[in-house]
């Protein structure tokens, strides 16, 4: 029953957002929208994703996890458990609102979602920067106070970054993306944000988008001071170079990078999500072969059995999200 399994993606307007992920992805944008993000695999309840190709074609990952969730998680699931990552591109023109998500203490407590997420910059412009963690000496009251007269920009640590580039932002770090970057999003399930600051903007209905400083202040951890890119180095194995990028309970995800064949590197009964940063990867499996060129998503279902990996034309880079540890 089981192979790559791919999905249609759901293009979201954002005030913020561009055109770029037709220009660097060649995705099929709507006509004169702005699209920020493109949620790639999603199993939320305003947004799900459905199966574009192969015999589960026209299939919901909803459906699929409340039919077939063990064989997909490879592990028990409850009864209305949903796919724990949404999986996204997102195309920032301009900065994003500054903001933080609530960690799952206090999260409990606002009825609200926990969102550990990592950002990969597929694109950047020479001036772009990420804003993430509080500057050293920033206290909770100065935050609050420059908040509401506008100038809390400058109580956040800004990292310039560029291509390849990665950050990993737990519940609790304050952060936004900045003007001219596309990222790779990889994230808790979960759609839970804080605004503290929107740059005094109209949203796209012309009206000014909601702020929630109280929440907001109870969520960030102001001992989060100055946060670092996660390191560039990485190892061979197999003729490939395998970078680490995230080990979490909510996930580990790795940036592969090579040609050729690869050997299967996938745990046993875990599923994984695989995208393609660069290059073309085909990924065969259960009868079944995918090939993903730049910027496309597919899942590996954990009772997948044996998986051939091979790039197709040259060099490929991707990415692959797991389970944690």
């Amino acid at each position: 029953m089981w192979y790559p399994l791919t999905f249609k993606p759901r293009f979201m307007e954002r005030v913020w957002g561009g055109r770029r992920l037709a220009e660097l992805f060649a995705k099929d944008l709507p006509p004169d929208a702005v699209i920020g993000e493109s949620w790639e695999i999603s199993d939320r309840p305003d947004a799900g994703s459905v199966v574009d190709a192969g015999p589960l074609a026209g299939r919901s990952l909803r459906e699929l996890m409340e039919s077939h969730g063990p064989e997909l998680l490879g592990r028990p699931v409850a009864a209305g458990e949903r796919f724990p990552w949404l999986c996204k591109l997102l195309d920032a023109r301009d900065d994003l609102s500054l903001q933080v998500h609530p960690p799952a203490p206090v999260a409990a407590t606002l009825d609200g979602d926990p969102k550990t997420e990592m950002w990969y910059v597929a694109a950047a412009r020479p001036d772009a920067v990420v804003y993430a963690g509080i500057q050293p000496g920033v206290t909770r009251e100065e935050f609050a106070a420059r908040a509401r007269d506008g100038t809390v920009a400058e109580c956040f640590h800004r990292l310039p970054v560029r291509a390849g580039d990665v950050l990993f932002l737990p519940s609790g770090r304050v952060h936004a993306l900045g003007a001219g970057l596309v990222i790779f999003e990889i994230q808790q399930n979960s759609d839970t944000t804080y605004r503290v600051f929107d740059w005094n903007r109209l949203g796209l209905d012309g009206q000014p988008r909601e702020l929630h400083l109280g929440p907001a202040l109870e969520s960030i951890d102001f001992n989060d001071t100055s946060p670092a890119l996660v390191p560039r180095g990485a190892v061979r194995e197999d003729g490939f170079s395998v970078r680490r990028l995230v080990e979490d309970p909510l996930f580990r995800i790795e940036e592969i990078a090579g040609e050729g064949r690869m050997r299967d590197r996938r745990s046993a009964n875990v599923p994984c999500v695989v995208a393609v940063v660069e290059g073309r990867l085909k990924i065969s499996g259960g009868g079944h072969a995918v090939v993903l060129g730049p910027g496309e998503f597919a899942l590996l279902p954990a009772t997948l059995g044996g998986v051939g990996w091979e790039t197709q034309g040259g060099p490929s880079t991707w990415l692959s999200t797991t389970p944690g540890s």
